[in-house]
């Protein structure tokens, strides 16, 4: 049977209809997908080359063997390739130890490091006092990308800080292992800074440096891009309080020999420049706010962050105003992308003319045009810690073929030997003053 007319309405399957697209159609189509790949490629591209074509020397494989080039008889222990002021000797202490950061002295006067990558804590015991460890030994293994380390002042107890926890161990100076592990303090873990360091200041309370999870943003944790600060006489768990904030990464921290303040390294924003913001020292103290992610430097607002001006309606990428005239301005300014680390107050054991004065670790930038940093300065100070100068105290770990190491830690000994860490080569270095 014939199926009945529709008389006059729209045909069950003409929603169906397939829609004639001519071959001119077409060929502006894929025109336009092509186009658009093009623009992709040429904005991402552009973006890597500003971004990470000075990153070669942080990433790539070292220039060189530096263990090699310091222990030739011929470059003796002055420091070449490594550039001192006269009256200084470098040589390498311990070797092939992976990406050593943090320096500590057990209570014997044994040097330990930690290890992030290997997870571990080893001990470098140097029992004939040539200046060269005689073996590596592991203290502990396992961990979760240990990195500071500190013993407490009374009981001698081992505390490691891993990227999201602080633990506390019995210690033993003679085997140099460590037992009995305890958690403490709970941390925020992963994001951009998985660095934890940790140091038992003058008050007896342990500080803890806890860096930002990302390049540039409003933190929803109050534990990140801060130092925290706890009591833990009773070595039970305890939970930290905010020190100080607004510290995007102030990985390393000391106290100030004669005023007792806390002086700590933060490493300013990537990604809006060469020459900007500065990498900074800071002054800390309790209750203060140092600006990030608003303001940098001596309170410079930094004009790439979407504020919501006091009065103005919200915005989907606006962050509400914090004014810089809040924070605490910068002690120093550092050069941006130097990546300053360790910093160490020189002992009265050297020369007079280096008193009162400040060495600081530069690690080396990785999103600069033309590399810097890769050295350790020295920052001359007043007898107040009034900034004054800096100069180049050990240069040459950069080369026009890269880098041979990067500085990390730096640590001086009762004798007045300063210890140097290398993530980059794998070594510790050791220089003296003659």
């Amino acid at each position: 049977m014939e199926a009945l007319p529709h008389l006059g309405r729209p045909h069950p399957l003409e929603k169906f209809r397939v829609v004639d697209i001519s071959c001119t159609d077409m060929k502006y189509i894929k025109l336009l997908i092509i186009i658009g790949f093009i623009v992709f490629g040429a904005y991402y591209g552009w973006l890597a080359y500003m971004n990470l074509r000075g990153a070669r020397p942080a990433f790539g494989p070292p220039a060189g063997d530096i263990v090699q080039e310091i222990e030739k008889p011929a470059k003796n222990s002055t420091g070449f390739p490594l550039a001192l002021p006269d009256g200084f000797s470098i040589s390498i202490f311990a070797k092939d130890l992976g990406d050593p950061r943090v320096l500590v002295f057990d209570p014997a006067g044994t040097l330990l490091v930690s290890i992030p990558s290997r997870g571990q804590v080893v001990a470098m015991p140097d029992e004939n006092h040539d200046g060269v460890a005689d073996r590596t030994d592991v203290v502990v293994n396992y961990l979760n990308q240990p990195h500071g380390l500190a013993f407490h002042p009374k009981e001698k107890t081992l505390f490691v800080a891993e990227t999201d926890r602080v633990v506390v161990y019995d210690y033993d100076p003679v085997t140099h292992k460590a037992s009995n592990k305890k958690k403490i303090i709970d941390l925020p873990g992963g994001g951009n800074h998985f660095s934890r360091t940790i140091a038992f200041g003058p008050d007896g309370r342990l500080y803890i440096a806890v860096g930002s999870d990302c390049n540039v943003c409003v933190q929803t944790d109050e534990r990140r891009a801060a130092i925290l600060v706890a009591d833990v006489t009773a070595l039970s768990a305890v939970t930290p309080k905010v020190y100080a904030s607004g510290l995007r990464n102030s990985v390393f921290f000391t106290w100030h020999p004669v005023t007792r303040e806390l002086w700590a390294t933060e490493m300013g924003r990537d990604l809006i420049g060469d020459d900007i913001p500065p990498d900074e020292v800071n002054i800390v103290k309790e209750g203060s706010f140092y600006g990030w992610p608003y303001c940098y430097g001596k309170n410079v607002r930094d004009a790439t962050v979407p504020f919501k001006e006091p009065g103005a309606p919200s915005g989907r990428q606006t962050i509400s105003w914090v004014g810089c005239d809040a924070a605490v301005s910068s002690h120093i300014d550092i050069p941006a992308h130097s990546a300053p680390l360790g910093l160490a107050f020189i002992p009265p054991s050297w020369p007079a003319q280096y008193r009162d004065d400040l060495l600081v670790a530069y690690h080396g930038s990785w999103n600069r045009s033309e590399p810097t940093g890769y050295k350790v300065v020295r920052m001359k100070l007043d007898a107040k810690g009034n900034y004054e100068a800096t100069e180049d105290f050990i240069t040459g770990w950069l080369t026009k073929d890269g880098a041979l190491g990067r500085p990390v830690d730096l640590l001086f000994d009762v004798s007045g030997s300063l210890y140097i860490s290398d993530d980059k080569f794998g070594v510790i270095y050791r220089v003296t003053a003659s």
